[in-house]
């Protein structure tokens, strides 16, 4: 069976893994890691720290986590990989014709997907599903793909379409909803006041037609018809009452990041609380090594569950048929639908 794996994600410091970071990855075995821009120089570079941190676990499927949406949320930049456009783009693509849009999302997904397996990150945090609201914080902004729930949803499928297809594990994010939010989580605690029925007609839509993929992200929100006191991230009520049941996700739940400041407390605290919620993952991004080492001994091992599910994921991923994509081609009809991309 193997070591017992903590139930957490660790970022790491910098482009290359310290002797001090790769020992204390060795002996606390994180479940998987994530990379920031602050670790991405060159695709030699990402590729060798990708291997180096697997090295560090001694796991070849350890998941490595990142965020590249597109637009402002990319941590992969040029002039090594493509700048592609924000999910704002293919939404209002839609006003000129839905299928050229659908299409344009998921080839612009695939290509972020080659990009991402070409490195061995095998598991992306897209795409964004919150449903925009006028007048909400630009933290989501162009980020989300618009205001019609429905559009969401199938923006959001063909971009897990379009990564899964190059191998790649989306995340559907941030469960269950960040598109109310009038404060940056990253700064603030956003308050969330409309009533589930509310949130049932909009939020919540799109995060129920893709509740069956494997993995989901929480929101650092505050729901305050079902928890008044504790941000999603940390309320039992909300992952069991709305992700898990009225949502029906089922998948593997990690937690945003953890050193956003919409949460309070010690980070070891924060840890310890998302996992005593409900979730499966603690996310943990700033590579701080002081906090990683503080985490470890408060973070739970991973259930056989969440290992199953994980190692299940991965053995989907890998099996997938990738149809002899042609990379070169996909980018050219790209280009041909958003001239902007």
């Amino acid at each position: 069976m193997g070591r017992d794996q903590l139930a957490v994600v660790f970022g790491c410091a910098g482009p290359e893994l310290g002797d001090r970071e790769a020992g204390f990855f060795r002996d606390a075995n994180p479940a998987g890691f994530i990379l920031f821009g602050r670790n991405c120089v060159d695709p030699h570079q990402v590729a060798r720290l990708v291997d180096d941190l697997r090295n560090a676990v001694q796991r070849a499927e350890a998941p490595i986590l990142i965020d590249q949406e597109g637009g402002r949320v990319a941590r992969l930049k040029p002039p090594h990989w493509p700048a592609y456009p924000a999910a704002r783009s293919f939404g209002d693509l839609v006003r000129t014709d839905r299928a050229v849009a659908l299409e344009a999302v998921r080839l612009n997904s695939l290509l972020i997907g080659l990009d991402l397996i070409s490195l061995g990150i095998t598991v992306n945090c897209a795409p964004t599903i919150d449903v925009s609201i006028e007048g909400a914080h630009e933290m989501i902004g162009t980020r989300a793909y618009g205001s019609d729930p429905q559009l969401v949803t199938e923006m959001g499928r063909a971009v897990c379409d379009g990564l899964l297809d190059a191998n790649v594990m989306p995340v559907i994010k941030h469960l269950p909803g960040y598109g109310r939010a009038m404060v940056d989580s990253h700064l603030a605690l956003p308050i969330i006041s409309e009533t589930i029925e509310e949130l049932d007609r909009s939020d919540f839509v799109p995060f129920k037609a893709l509740s069956h993929l494997p993995w989901g992200m929480t929101a650092h929100a505050l729901i305050k018809a079902v928890d008044s006191e504790h941000p999603a991230t940390l309320s039992s009520k909300v992952i069991d009452q709305i992700v898990r049941q009225r949502i029906g996700f089922k998948g593997i739940l990690i937690t945003d990041d953890l050193s956003m400041n919409a949460l309070t407390g010690a980070v070891a605290d924060r840890v310890a609380g998302s996992l005593a919620a409900g979730c499966d993952l603690a996310l943990h991004c700033n590579g701080n090594l002081a906090e990683m080492e503080s985490i470890a001994p408060v973070a739970r091992s991973a259930p056989r569950r969440l290992i199953d599910a994980m190692a299940s994921a991965e053995q989907k991923r890998v099996e997938r048929d990738r149809g002899g994509i042609d990379a070169v081609r996909a980018r050219r009809r790209l280009h041909e639908l958003l001239p902007m991309a």
